[in-house]
C-alpha cells in the first residue's frame, strides 16, 4: 500500500507541473491578445495615425489567428504540441520585441500579424499536451485551470500593460510583455516531461483525407458552430451590455461597468467550480445546457426589467457564474467526439469559431445599436444562448477514428 502511494505522488506532481506550465502558456495567449487595447492612446499620439490605422493591427492579428489556426492544428499532431507551443510562444514575443525597438507604424502593423501566427498554436496544442498527460479522471479539472489561466491574462493585462508604460513608456511595455512569452516557453523548454514520441510528418494522401473527413463530420461541425456562437455572446454582452443599458435604462456608467466586472470576475469562478462539477459526471451536454440556459434567462430579464443598480450587478455576476460553468464541460464535450490522435487538428478546427464570431459578433451588434435597439442587443444574445443550447443537446456521438 505505501509503495503504491509511493508511486502516485510524483506521477500527480508531474501532473500539476504540466497543468502549471501548459496553463502559463496559456495565460500568455491572452495577455497578447489585449496587449495593444491599453496602449493605443500612445500609440496613436507617437505614430500621428487615426483608431481605423490601428485596428489594421487588430485586423491582421485575428484574421490570420482564423485562417491559420487550423492548419496550426494539422501541425501540432504531426510534429508534436511542445515544439509548437514553444515556437508560438518565441514568436510572439520576438514580433512584440521588434515593435518595442523599432519605429515603425506599418512594421508594427505586420509584427502583429506575425503574432497572430504564433497566436494559432495555443489552443491545439494546449489541449493536446493536456488530453495526453493528465489522466481522464482529471482532465475536467485540468481544463477548468487552463481555461481560468486564459481569463486571468485577460484581467492583468491593462494594468500590468499601464503600470509597465508608466515607468518605461509604450515601448519598454511590448519589451517587457516580450520577456513574459520568453519565459513561459523556457518554461516549457525545461519540462522534459512533456517529450513524447514525435509523430511522424508525413501521411499519405489518403491519411490526409480521412483528416479532413475528421473535421467536416457532424460531431466536429457542430462544436465548431457551438463556439462560434459562445464566441458571439461573449461579444455582444462583454463589447456592448454597458452602452445597452445606457440607452436602454439610462443606467449610470460606472453602475454598468460595476455589473459587467462582476459578471467576468463570476465568469471565471464559475470556470473553477465548472471544473470541479465535470469530475462528478459524465453527463458534460446536461451541465452545459443548464448553464447555457440560466444564462439565457438572465439575459431576456435584462432586456425586459429595469433592475435598479444593486439587482443588477448581481444578477450580471450570477449570468457570469452560470456562463463560466459551462466551459469545463465545454472543452470535455469537444473531448469526447475526438478521435485519438487528433486532439490538435480538431482543437485547432473547432477554437476557431472564437475568431469567427469575434469578427462576426461586432458587425451584428454594431449595427442593432446603430439601428437605436438596445434591448435587441440582450434579446439577440439570449437568442444565440438558447441556439448553443440546440447545439449541445442534438450533438451526435464520435465521428469515426481516423
Amino acid at each position: 500500500m505505501t509503495q503504491a502511494i509511493d508511486a502516485i505522488a510524483p506521477a500527480r506532481r508531474s501532473h500539476l507541473r504540466i497543468v502549471g506550465a501548459v496553463s502559463t502558456a496559456h495565460f500568455v495567449s491572452h495577455y497578447y491578445i489585449l496587449l495593444l487595447a491599453p496602449l493605443m492612446p500612445f500609440v496613436r499620439e507617437e505614430y500621428g495615425v487615426s483608431y481605423t490605422q490601428i485596428a489594421l493591427a487588430f485586423a491582421a492579428f485575428n484574421v490570420i489567428t482564423a485562417l491559420l489556426q487550423t492548419p496550426a492544428g494539422f501541425l501540432v499532431d504531426w510534429l508534436g504540441a511542445r515544439t509548437l507551443l514553444i515556437a508560438g510562444l518565441l514568436i510572439g514575443a520576438a514580433a512584440f520585441a521588434v515593435v518595442g525597438l523599432v519605429h515603425s507604424f506599418w512594421l508594427l502593423v505586420v509584427m502583429f500579424g506575425l503574432a497572430g501566427i504564433g497566436n494559432t498554436v495555443y489552443h491545439p496544442a494546449d489541449y493536446t499536451l493536456l488530453s495526453q498527460h493528465v489522466p481522464s479522471e482529471r482532465i475536467g479539472q485540468a481544463f477548468s485551470v487552463h481555461t481560468f489561466a486564459g481569463m486571468l491574462g485577460s484581467a492583468v493585462t491593462p494594468a500590468a500593460t499601464l503600470l509597465m508604460q508608466s515607468v518605461w513608456g509604450w515601448r519598454g511595455a511590448m519589451l517587457g510583455s516580450a520577456v513574459l512569452g520568453l519565459a513561459a516557453a523556457v518554461i516549457l523548454m525545461l519540462m522534459t516531461e512533456l517529450e513524447t514520441a514525435r509523430p511522424v510528418p508525413h501521411k499519405s494522401d489518403a491519411e490526409t483525407r480521412t483528416d479532413w473527413q475528421v473535421l467536416l463530420s457532424a460531431p466536429i461541425l457542430l462544436n465548431l458552430v457551438f463556439f462560434v456562437l459562445l464566441a458571439m455572446i461573449s461579444s455582444g454582452l462583454y463589447n456592448y451590455s454597458v452602452v445597452a443599458f445606457g440607452a436602454l435604462y439610462g443606467t449610470p456608467v460606472e453602475t454598468a461597468n460595476a455589473a459587467l466586472t462582476g459578471n467576468l470576475l463570476l465568469t471565471a469562478i464559475g470556470v473553477l467550480a465548472g471544473g470541479l462539477l465535470v469530475g462528478r459526471t459524465r453527463r458534460h451536454g446536461l451541465v452545459a445546457s443548464i448553464g447555457l440556459a440560466v444564462a439565457a434567462a438572465f439575459t431576456i430579464l435584462f432586456a425586459e426589467v429595469d433592475l435598479g443598480n444593486v439587482a443588477l450587478i448581481a444578477a450580471m455576476s450570477a449570468a457570469g457564474f452560470a456562463s463560466g460553468a459551462v466551459m469545463p464541460s465545454r472543452d470535455m464535450i469537444v473531448r469526447a467526439v475526438t478521435p485519438a490522435g487528433s486532439f490538435g487538428k480538431v482543437f485547432g478546427f473547432v477554437t476557431s469559431g472564437f475568431n469567427i464570431g469575434g469578427i462576426v459578433a461586432p458587425l451584428v451588434f454594431g449595427a442593432i445599436m446603430d439601428h437605436g435597439s438596445p434591448r435587441l442587443v440582450f434579446l439577440t444574445v439570449a437568442g444565440l444562448l438558447v441556439a448553443a443550447v440546440v447545439t449541445v443537446a442534438t450533438r451526435p456521438g464520435r465521428p469515426a477514428a481516423e
